[in-house]
């Protein structure tokens, strides 16, 4: 038989488009499957409730169906035709393109029994491998049609649809109908297709016989052979790895058991034609349980060949033979791929370390990572395939793996590393193809015994581009193109492989050999991406979402796996290859499921990796608490009542541990929780860090950046945690104290930049600066809230009750003790370095906000003292009318309701008093200027916090004029009460506390900054109003001398020095305008009568 007489065949075109065809017909029958049993995305015949008795009509009577006679039941398919045959017209459609595809395969099939094709994988790969594609596509799309349970139903729903529409049927309909009718029980009907093919589907079955035996061995075999092993043979490690059967070498032993299984179900006559057929058989059926159609759609295949073959006669045997397989499957199949899983991570990283580490050995042992490629793939997704199929086992153990983390990532790493040195590959194969392929191929070309001049043009010209390739073109980077040789290839194996072929290669199979290595050597070259591709693609993972998240999880288990879940996301970047162009509909099915894993596995890597940081820096945290001053008084105790110690020493509390102790190992085994925390952190942050980011679906994903957004989120909830705030109770730990535990949790963080590559400087910016606002990024209360609620509601609120008051001589607030009450030292959270602490956690911002809290609690009592002030507005009018008339304000005076006025402005004092000192602490963090510089800390004459507040609190309806009469008769109020204080027990001045024991010398704060703050919003002159409260406040106080009532004038000495105290607090009043209200001589007098009263005070009674 002539080239052009064959030629006309166009086998390997054929064999080529539908193959692809038939990839995307089934795709696009599997989405039918899938969009049709889901609930929500089913299509309008199958979701909607109106529809279902149609539905269940057109199901019973289809292919039957009689638009115009059915019109009773097909009523509502009347009324929405047009939406139905759009909705419906996708689905109808792929179903003809399966009764197309299958009339091609027919076709195509008939014409190849006719033509008496040879087949042999080892031989004419292409040949072989594409017939035995077609021949399993054809069968799995028939057995996953059988599996789509709605198919009658939206098949006819279209037809019915479309006949409403258009008068007329589909011209496929009839055809269809029956075909669906055909397949209702496909393996019979499929074994009465296959009868004609039987023989060439047998002939190319058993060219796989050798090779699959060879490749579907065990773990011990393999070892025995140190396969995949470069050091075994040390002496040959520079020579070329080669085969006569390459591309076989990495085909994929799941492919091979497909072919087999499918193959011998459709043709089961050739089982008992040949021994070698039966035992191929047999071998196939004793290494998996279910095989794949497509996607995660899987055959049971013990279950459907003993119902398939129980049903034909004769034999009875190979129903024997199958639950035989079975019960070995069953028994052995998991422990032989489990053996196989853990050699192969053994020869992969041994693999992985020679050629990153020599990489030059990429170019003679490029086949040896492409069958590492191969062998791990078939081995994770047999694990994956069984994992989701197989419900019921005694032996649970055989389908999960806690340690295929490593085998994943060894194959993300040799494929890394296969893409980062192609130049290595291209320049070794470009000199291989030139100087040794092309020479041999010579060479068997003129040992050729026959060669028609056809044929022998062809091969010529192989041999003519291979002798023109140069290294300059890989220098160059000139971008090589070998599909063209690899199709006039396939053409010329299909012309060859015909009966009565001038060239035959049964006969001449070293030409088959050469050019198969040929075609390994120019994917090298050209299309390396696709090599990898076929080689270690697992994308079907991507429908396996249940079986790979357990793979994680088992990984995140597994300590020593840790370091390698980094495989799990970047497994994600394959699903890629999942979608097809003839379906293009599940794109967003498809990136949604992949992006959705790897955020799921990022996240979980990121959560551990955060918790582990946070633990470790509470480990941390809880050896710096151990050095904190409070935590030594029992050891100075001790150490000054040393021998009172060693007398009760056998009563005594046993010791405890000094700081430093943890440190103190005589074992170097014995890890401690440090140890560990250390050690999961490492491995978790090579994970981490293996890839800066990477694309998945045209996202690119940073797995740093997930682990910076946890540990700032668990960051920021373990700062308010040190906190300990409970409203309940108004507990809280000191400022120092959250300080203590902030250093040392930034401090562990900082040094990360050793484990992990992330911006650490970033991560605490943000968090620290959160903690300075009211609320953080998650709506959270923050340190500035927890400590602004706290001073607010329990220092400052105790304080006005006179449970704390303040003493300047020691800047703090200090408890009044009272029996019955627990313990609480006010001073433990106001003094100096409490107040700087506080500066430093909530900073100016935090400061600002709790400096606006103060200022609003200021304003509030303002207002209710102006309150005050209109209740008694006339009396107080002709009190400042008749200042110089003792006796008319001492008729006056009971007049007033003055009970809460000097209360509020004590208030008043506390709170502007407690502000100062927290700018005083705030003084040495930050600097600001004007407006910021009452919350930086830098005393002005006029508060502007205060003036915003006050100037904001107006009376409503009043005008300025009323507002500053009220300014001005407030002073009067105060200063025409201040004789009051004189009968209050408490108002004695404290010369250690340099204060009064019910806060009075607050006083002083409140009148001069709040007078000084609304005559500025007034716009008057301050001193003038200044001298005129100290000229009152100094006869009132004056008139206290003649006092009758020695009850009434009883602290007279002490009230009277805080016209002293008004005098230093205020910038506008000067010693001097007070001598000429106050004799001065009256205030030594004073001074001296309080300090001999306090001395005689703490002389013991006797």
């Amino acid at each position: 038989m002539t080239l052009p007489s064959v030629y006309q065949h166009k086998f390997a075109e054929k064999l080529t488009i539908l193959n692809e065809r038939g990839r995307g017909v089934l795709v696009r029958i599997y989405n039918v499957k899938k969009v049709a049993a889901a609930g929500g995305g089913a299509p309008p015949p199958l979701g909607d409730k109106a529809l279902e008795p149609c539905a269940r009509f057109v199901h019973k009577k289809f292919p039957q169906l009689d638009v115009r006679s059915g019109t009773q039941h097909l009523g509502p398919v009347h009324k929405d035709k047009g939406d139905i045959a759009r909705a419906l017209g996708p689905f109808y459609h792929s179903f003809v393109d399966v009764l197309e595809f299958r009339d091609h395969v027919y076709e195509l099939l008939n014409t190849i029994d006719a033509s008496q094709c040879f087949f042999d994988i080892n031989v004419n790969y292409d040949f072989t491998k594409s017939y035995l594609d077609l021949v399993v596509t054809y069968v799995s799309l028939v057995l996953l049609l059988a599996r789509t349970e709605d198919r009658r139903v939206l098949i006819g729903m279209y037809h019915c649809a479309h006949e409403m529409i258009h008068g007329t049927s589909d011209p496929s309909f009839a055809r269809l109908g029956q075909m669906v009718l055909e397949y209702d029980h496909p393996l019979k009907k499929l074994a009465e297709e296959f009868g004609p093919h039987t023989k060439a589907v047998t002939s190319a079955l058993l060219s796989l016989h050798f090779l699959f035996a060879r490749r579907n061995q065990a773990a011990e075999q393999w070892r025995s052979d140190q396969l995949l092993s470069l050091l075994s043979t040390a002496g040959t490690m520079l020579s070329p790895a080669s085969s006569d059967t390459m591309a076989c070498e990495y085909l994929s032993l799941e492919v091979m058991e497909r072919w087999i299984i499918l193959g011998f179900l459709v043709c089961p006559g050739a089982l008992a034609a040949s021994p070698q057929c039966l035992e191929l058989w047999r071998l196939a059926l004793q290494g998996s349980l279910h095989v794949t159609l497509v996607r995660d759609e899987a055959l049971a295949v013990h279950k459907v060949t003993e119902e398939l073959l129980g049903a034909l006669k004769g034999y009875g045997k190979r129903v024997a033979d199958v639950k035989e397989c079975k019960e070995h499957a069953v028994a052995h199949s998991g422990a032989l791929h489990r053996g196989r899983r853990t050699y192969l991570r053994g020869a992969l990283r041994e693999l992985e370390a020679l050629l990153a580490d020599q990489p030059g050995l990429l170019g003679p042992k490029a086949l040896f990572v492409f069958m590492a490629l191969a062998f791990c793939r078939d081995e994770v997704s047999w694990l994956a395939r069984h994992a989701e199929h197989v419900t019921k086992t005694k032996t649970p153990e055989d389908f999960t793996d806690s340690h295929v983390a490593e085998l994943l990532f060894l194959m993300e790493q040799l494929r890394a590393l296969v893409r980062r040195q192609a130049g290595v590959l291209q320049r070794y194969h470009v000199q291989y193809l030139a100087r040794f392929d092309a020479l041999v191929l010579s060479e068997v070309i003129q040992n050729l015994s026959v060669c028609p001049e056809e044929e022998s043009i062809i091969l010529s010209s192989f041999v003519s581009s291979l002798s023109a390739l140069s290294l300059k073109q890989v220098d160059d980077k000139e971008p090589f193109d070998f599909a063209p040789l690899r199709l006039d290839w396939f053409r010329l194996q299909a012309y060859t492989s015909v009966a009565k072929a001038s060239l035959p290669l049964s006969t001449n199979p070293d030409v088959g050999r050469v050019m198969n290595l040929i075609v390994f050597h120019t994917k090298l070259l050209d299309s390396l991406e696709d090599l990898l591709a076929e080689a270690s693609d697992l994308s079907d993972l991507c429908f396996y979402p249940r079986p790979v998240e357990k793979m994680f999880m088992a990984t995140m288990e597994e300590p020593s796996m840790l370091r390698y879940s980094i495989a799990f996301p970047l497994l994600c970047s394959h699903f890629s290859r999942c979608n097809h162009a003839m379906c293009p509909e599940e794109y967003p099915h498809l990136k949604a499921t992949a992006l959705g894993l790897c955020n799921k596995f990022l996240e979980e890597m990121a959560r551990q990796a955060s918790a582990c940081v946070m633990d470790a820096c509470a480990e941390q945290h809880n050896l710096s608490e151990q050095l904190l001053p409070k935590h030594c008084a029992s050891t100075v105790s001790k150490a000054r009542n040393k021998k009172a110690s060693k007398q009760l020493s056998k009563k005594a509390e046993p010791e405890r541990d000094k700081p430093g102790a943890e440190s103190q190992r005589k074992d170097r085994t014995l890890t401690t929780n440090m140890d560990k925390l250390h050690l999961t952190l490492a491995e978790l942050s090579l994970s981490l860090n293996h890839v800066p980011n990477f694309t998945v679906f045209e996202h690119t994903l940073t797995p740093a950046e997930y682990l910076s957004s946890h540990l700032e989120t668990r960051f920021t909830k373990a700062i308010v945690a040190m906190a300990g705030y409970s409203q309940a109770t108004q507990e809280v730990a000191r400022p120092s104290e959250v300080l203590a535990g902030l250093s040392a949790y930034v401090t562990f963080i900082q040094s990360l930049g050793q484990f992990v590559g992330l911006d650490t400087g970033r991560i605490i910016r943000n968090v620290l600066l959160q903690q300075t606002q009211p609320r953080d990024a998650a709506g959270e209360q923050t340190l500035t809230t927890i400590y602004t609620n706290w001073y607010l509601e329990a220092l400052l609120r105790q304080a006005s009750t006179g449970a704390i008051v303040l003493a300047p001589a020691l800047q703090a607030f200090a408890t009044v003790p009272r029996e019955g009450e627990p313990a609480f030292s006010a001073a433990e959270f106001s003094d100096v370095s409490e107040m700087r602490a506080l500066a430093e956690l909530i900073g100016p911002y935090g400061m600002k906000f709790l400096s606006d809290n103060l200022m609003w609690h200021v304003g509030s009592q303002v207002g209710e003292l102006k309150k005050l002030v209109n209740e008694n507005m006339d009396t107080l009018v002709q009190l400042r009318a008749n200042s110089y008339k003792p006796e008319q304000m001492a008729a006056l005076l009971p007049r007033l309701t003055a009970d809460n006025v000097l209360k509020r402005m004590t208030i008043i004092g506390e709170i502007l008093s407690f502000r100062a000192m927290a700018q005083q602490g705030l003084r040495e963090v930050t600097l600001s200027i004007f407006e910021l510089a009452s919350a930086a800390g830098i005393p002005c004459d006029i508060d502007p916090a205060l003036v915003n507040v006050l100037a904001g609190g107006k009376t409503d309806g009043s005008s300025p004029e009323e507002d500053y009469k009220v300014a001005c008769l407030l002073l009067v109020f105060v200063a025409v009460s201040l004789p009051l204080l004189a009968s209050d027990p408490a108002s004695i001045y404290n010369t250690e506390m340099d204060g009064y024991n019910n806060n009075i010398h607050c006083l002083a704060k409140a009148i001069i900054h709040v007078s000084a703050a609304l005559f500025t919003i007034h716009n008057k002159n301050i001193e003038t109003h200044l001298k005129e409260f100290l000229l009152l406040a100094s006869v009132s106080l004056l008139q206290l001398g003649q006092e009758t009532d020695k009850q009434r004038a009883r602290n007279r000495d002490s009230v009277s020095l805080l016209l002293q105290l008004l005098v230093a607090e205020s910038s506008f009043l000067t010693v001097d305008m007070l001598e000429t209200c106050f004799p001065y001589v009256l205030l030594r007098n004073a001074y001296r009568e309080v300090c001999r009263e306090n001395l005689l005070s703490r002389i013991p009674s006797h």
